[in-house]
């Protein structure tokens, strides 16, 4: 396998260098084979997989030839752009782009070795020997029957009254926040975030040309009273959250302020995405919207893809009926049908068997010393943590003084580290100063390299001051 992605590598630095052009004829497969010192069967699997992508094509009896465009990738390109615009979408793209030995900080997400890779292996072989229907056919419209009724079990222990019917599975997390804003927005309306927050929300809603408006966000939940203020100001459709533990503050909602926020919606008729993703990370707990609310006029949503694997993607929306009814139609109109039977499956027969309450008990033992090892060491260089979290995997700390955090992220991408600058979660752009950690992605050499990076800061501060 290794020697058939160094063919596949060969072949593209030829064709983005243009050494190959559009229309020419590769290598037989014994010449090519002779020439890197592989078995033709290993050339014939390169150029399998590079005609599927359609980057060569074949011509029985003639050999393989370059596709007829030629790549609009080249070598330089394949770098991350050092150039690019801090914005919302700049860690995602360096994050999930960059190649092996990065080092992720600012990443969203647990490391490999710390998800339970043992049993997801498990659930596959024994999915893989069951009925075929699950490895070939689409998903149901509204999702697997079997899952719907687990997370209705579920929602009923943590306080949610919610029947099988009123849950629709989605493709992931972020799809299940796309559909409910395709479903309830239009281009122009305007929609409340939490200020900072998840800057994919920021993403997402400038790709459906809403107007957004940030809320102030305090260690316990939005401010209720600018929250208000902004409803009665601003008439919004939406308000979108975190209530478990909030991204990137890690800061739980408290029972008053979740009464405030729940009596303003009321009186603004403004509706509320609650985005759960992180709720298995709390050690008790915090007041749910949607419970309290009883969906009526909130939105619960949560995936699987932090606790269990990013691979498996697979979300869920919690909402009153006739909404769900509407959001089935749209997900058949977008995604025909709902996520696949086997992300489905393979859901299902981790939580279902026993070790997933153990290994979410075993995750946030390990990240309660993570975070504190991760904080004492944070705060030996200067920094300073903006709250205490109950749970999760985030820091969101304050730089030292007069620290730009996109800068010292630009310059760490250069020492191949991906930084989250504080910037890109905030609405207003009031947050220069501060940076979000991972703290199960910050091993010492990125503290080591993030020392490195504060010093160069420091000094190029005293110049600047000199001069």
């Amino acid at each position: 396998m290794a020697r058939t992605k160094d063919l596949v590598e060969d072949i593209r630095l030829r064709l983005a260098s243009r050494s190959l052009a559009p229309g020419e004829r590769l290598p037989s497969i014994r010449r090519y084979a002779s020439a890197m010192g592989v078995s033709p069967s290993t050339v014939v699997e390169a150029y399998d997989r590079l005609s599927a992508e359609g980057v060569i094509r074949s011509r029985p009896g003639s050999g393989f030839y370059v596709a007829g465009l030629p790549l609009a990738l080249t070598v330089g390109e394949a770098e991350p752009r050092l150039d690019r615009e801090i914005d919302p979408l700049w860690v995602s793209r360096q994050s999930l782009d960059t190649g092996p030995g990065v080092l992720r900080p600012g990443c969203g997400w647990l490391p490999a070795e710390w998800m339970p890779q043992e049993a997801i292996g498990r659930a596959l072989r024994k999915l893989s020997k069951g009925e075929g229907d699950r490895l070939a056919h689409y998903g149901a419209t509204q999702g697997s029957p079997a899952l719907r009724r687990l997370l209705a079990r579920q929602f009923a222990g943590e306080g949610l009254d919610v029947a099988p019917e009123q849950i629709l599975l989605a493709g992931s997390g972020t799809q299940a926040v796309d559909l409910v804003c395709r479903f309830l927005l239009q281009p122009g309306d305007t929609v409340l975030l939490d200020d900072p927050c998840y800057f994919n929300f920021q993403a997402l809603l400038r790709a459906h040309r809403v107007k957004i408006v940030g809320v102030p966000y305090t260690p316990s939940g939005p401010d209720a009273e600018r929250f208000a203020e902004a409803a009665r100001t601003h008439s919004p459709k939406l308000y979108i959250t975190n209530s478990a533990i909030h991204n990137p503050t890690g800061a739980s909602l408290s029972p008053a302020v979740a009464h405030r926020l729940l009596l303003a919606a009321s009186a603004y008729d403004v509706t509320i995405i609650e985005d759960d993703i992180f709720s298995d990370f709390e050690p008790e707990p915090s007041p749910r919207l949607a419970a309290l609310d009883g969906l009526d006029r909130v939105i619960h949503i949560g995936s699987f893809s932090k606790t269990l694997s990013a691979s498996l993607r697979c979300g869920y929306i919690a909402a009153k009926p006739e909404w769900i009814d509407g959001l089935t139609d749209l997900q058949v109109a977008t995604n025909f049908g709902g996520p696949s039977p086997l992300s489905a499956d393979l859901v299902i027969e981790l939580l279902s068997d026993g070790s997933y309450r153990k290994h979410v008990a075993s995750l946030r033992a390990r990240l309660a010393k993570r975070r504190k090892e991760v904080q004492a060491r944070l705060e030996g260089l200067g920094l300073r943590v903006w709250g205490e979290p109950r749970g999760g995997f985030t820091l969101w700390c304050h730089l030292p003084e007069g620290r730009d955090a996109a800068e010292i992220a630009k310059a760490a991408l250069v020492e191949k580290m991906v930084l989250a600058p504080g910037n890109v979660f905030s609405v207003s752009q009031s947050a220069p100063g501060l940076m979000r950690f991972n703290v199960a992605q910050t091993p010492p050499q990125a503290l080591d390299l993030l020392a490195g990076l504060l010093a160069r800061a420091s000094a190029d501060a005293a110049r600047s001051v000199e001069t």
